[in-house]
Formats: C-alpha cells, structure tokens, sequence
C-alpha cells in the first residue's frame, strides 16, 4: 500500500522489520520466549507443575547417586528388626566366620532391618567352607565353595533354620601370597552373595 511521505510523495507503506538478534557469546544460553518458565505460570502453565518438576529432578539425582527405594523387609513370622551374633566357625579360613557376619550386619542395615543386641529376634549359626580345588586344566582358575547354616529366632514362634551355599571361582596368582590373597578376596565375594540369600530365603 502507498502512504504520502513527508515530502507530499508517495511511499511504499512497509512495515518495518524486527532487526535480528545479536549472535550469542560462547557459553552464553539460548532463551527462548516459547520455552520460558516463570513462576507464576509453572511449565505449561499449571500451578502445581514446578513442584512436579522440582519433584522429577530430585528424583533423577537420587538415581544418579545410587539411592533406591525398596519396600521394608520382613522376616518369617512378621520379623522386621533382626540381631546376627557371630557365626561360628568351622572352616579352615581364619577369619570366614566374622566375614559372613559382617555381612549379614551389612546387608540388613541396608533395609533398615539390623538390630542391636538384646532384640527378640535373633539370627546365628555356622559357617563351613570347602577344599580349593583347580578348574582349569593349566592351574589358572580355582574354586572355593562356603556353606552357611542358619537359624532365626523370634519370642515364644517357631525357630526357622535356612542352609544356603555359594561356590566362587579365582584365578592364581604368580606366587602363594598372591594365591591366598586372591582366595581371600574371593571368600568376601561368597560371604556377600551367601547373606543375600540367606535373607531372600528367610523373608516372608
């Protein structure tokens, strides 16, 4: 469309064009005005979706920090708080017995359920553990297997007795230290995987 000028001509009536952005700065944020978020409107423009954010983001770190939500464990005979006294020992591993307790300990703290001397509920037993033996025809790779017999007991309920077993294989090491060394370590690894079943196989 023409329009008069100030010079009693005629112009073309066009409408002025929005001068474009300035380029970004490295490192500087892209805003959008589609994608601003304010508080009053919230994503979306709910009232309740920062909380819903806010809430999503908190759960993402705690999954990226290795937090976990699991249910509450619960024993035979509705036990949630369980005592482990020392495992006896009966293996030929000097220091097995306190490693299966350890564990036991370990893993019920993690579900809330470890319990402190002179609790009804106690758990106790013996631990045994089997001959090295070699698996490998060129002596690399050796095996060792702990048997763990347990029993809960709870007040005036019924004792429940669990038996559970775990092999673990090792590799030699270029001397007998490092052998031993290596057994050992593979011994922790078996006492961890043993509490874990004993406690599936103890649960309701």
């Amino acid at each position: 469309m023409r329009t008069p000028d100030n010079q009693g001509g005629w112009a073309l009536g066009l409408r002025p064009r929005t001068p474009p952005s300035p380029p970004l700065a490295p490192g500087q944020p892209h805003e959008s005005p589609d994608l601003h978020c304010s508080a009053e409107r919230g994503w979306g423009g709910g009232p309740a979706a920062p909380a819903l954010a806010l809430a999503a983001l908190a759960a993402l770190a705690l999954a990226g920090c290795g937090y976990g939500f699991s249910q509450r464990y619960v024993a035979a005979g509705g036990v949630d708080r369980i005592h482990v006294r020392p495992f006896v020992n009966h293996s030929t591993e000097p220091e097995l017995g306190a490693t299966v307790t350890s564990a036991l300990r370990g893993e019920l703290a993690r579900r809330g359920a470890d319990a402190p001397q002179g609790s009804a509920a106690v758990l106790d037993g013996e631990v045994r553990a089997t001959e090295p033996v070699v698996t490998s025809t060129a002596g690399a790779t050796w095996r060792i297997g702990i048997e763990v017999r347990a029993r809960l007991v709870a007040g005036t309920a019924k004792p429940v007795d669990r038996i559970v077993r775990r092999d673990v294989d090792y590799l030699a090491g270029s001397d007998p230290l490092e052998t031993e060394g290596r057994r050992a370590l593979a011994l922790r690894r078996a006492a961890d995987d043993v509490a874990r079943d004993l406690l599936r196989a103890l649960e309701r």
